[in-house]
């Protein structure tokens, strides 16, 4: 059995429309620069607030790679 080491990121993403599109925008972004992408976890949800209203959705999201021994 061949084994593997995995490292973990803790990234941000954020959106207009959706939570679920903020961890999409984490992921993609991520995915440009860093190689075997395993695991996206949302660790945690919040939303941006002015004047009363919600502007913003942001999902903390930890990402987890192949990491090249």
């Amino acid at each position: 059995m061949s084994e593997s080491v995995y490292k973990v990121i803790e990234l941000v993403g954020t959106s207009t429309s959706s939570w679920e599109d903020a961890a999409k925008n984490a992921v993609e972004t991520a995915s440009k620069s860093l190689k075997d992408l395993r695991v996206a976890e949302i660790s945690k949800l919040d939303m941006k607030v002015e004047g009363g209203k919600v502007t913003a959705f942001r999902s903390r999201v930890k990402l987890s790679f192949k990491y090249a021994t």
